[in-house]
């Protein structure tokens, strides 16, 4: 009898044991945009496909890397909250939004991404020359909230026009990527703010002209649920390292990298970027791990500007800077 019991108590032992013993794997949920400007996660998330992950490489066998696509920040940024992805590549004003929201408890930025590669375009019978042009034209963005949504609607009310979120002198309209082109070349649009490679569709296919181009702006950071820092930091540490490691293979390899990141954009998109158009969005873009505080406040005060932060938000928990893991440099 008190044999049997024993195996019952080793029996119940296993069956009850957290997941993470046993050799069971850790699962990492990972979002990203089919944008250029998403490189780092389009590449990754392709390598994963083909058997080759990068992340999963240098993460370890016992960590499976799951990813989920997201047409802006927003929507990435309640799956964050929702617990239902653990990471994500996004545009700084919807994580900003969500830290401000959350009071600091959600989420965390723990590296950059990419700069650059966000522009106005509108349409090119010059409709739109100059900046007193606009009043009761149409422009859309990609998501209410998103980062060129807000710097949208900041550029506007820096030129006199009274911007609400529904209305106002100009009509801001959120529109889904794929939408806005068609939109735009039917005519129904009389510009776009955008990302690439949207912003070079647009210009190509539909001849629009750029008006006005964010050069040097944080477009695209990466952001941890601030639960998982807590809960795995050596585990989003490795995972910040082998994002740096990707970036700089991308800036190294840039013949390579614009061919995984087609991929992975025919596997989103249902087709590959013509060779010009993918050139063309790619020089305007400028990858990197970095992240600058002066950026984010830039962020901050554009989004305060047009009512989507209330107040202003100690930045002090947002970005994390994580040592490299097991000390290497």
């Amino acid at each position: 009898m008190n044999t049997f019991r024993h195996l019952l108590g080793i029996l119940s032992l296993l069956l009850f044991t957290s997941p993470a013993s046993f050799g069971q794997q850790t699962v990492l949920r990972v979002g990203h945009f089919p944008n250029v400007t998403h490189a780092q996660g389009l590449i990754a998330s392709e390598l994963s496909r083909q058997g080759k992950g990068w992340f999963e490489a240098r993460l370890g066998s016992d960590v499976k890397i799951q990813w989920f696509v997201y047409n802006a920040g927003p929507s990435a940024m309640e799956a964050v909250a929702a617990g239902s992805i653990d990471l994500t590549y996004v545009g700084p004003n919807p994580a900003l939004n969500l830290y401000s929201r959350s009071q600091g408890e959600e989420v965390r930025i723990i590296a950059g991404a990419a700069n650059g590669g966000a522009a106005l375009v509108v349409q090119g019978d010059g409709r739109l020359a100059k900046p007193e042009d606009f009043r009761g034209k149409s422009i859309a963005t990609p998501q209410l909230g998103n980062t060129q949504d807000v710097a949208c609607r900041a550029w506007l009310k820096k030129q006199g026009y009274r911007i609400t979120q529904t209305s106002g002198d100009v009509r801001v309209l959120p529109t889904a990527n794929p939408d806005q082109l068609a939109l735009f070349t039917a005519g129904t649009l009389d510009g776009v703010w955008t990302v690439e490679p949207w912003v070079s569709r647009i210009e190509l296919e539909a001849k629009g002209k750029i008006f006005l181009e964010q050069k040097d702006t944080i477009t695209t950071v990466l952001v941890a649920s601030a639960k998982l820092l807590a809960e795995k930091r050596e585990l989003v540490a490795k995972f910040a390292a082998a994002h740096a490691e990707l970036t700089e293979w991308i800036n190294k390899n840039p013949t390579e990298a614009k061919q995984l990141a087609n991929a992975g954009f025919k596997h989103h998109m249902q087709r590959e970027m013509p060779a010009e158009l993918l050139d063309k969005a790619w020089s305007r873009l400028t990858f990197t791990a970095a992240i600058k505080r002066a950026d984010l406040d830039a962020a901050v005060a554009e989004a305060q500007s047009v009512g989507f932060l209330k107040g202003t938000p100690d930045l002090g928990r947002l970005v994390v800077t994580l040592p490299p893991p097991d000390g290497k440099r």
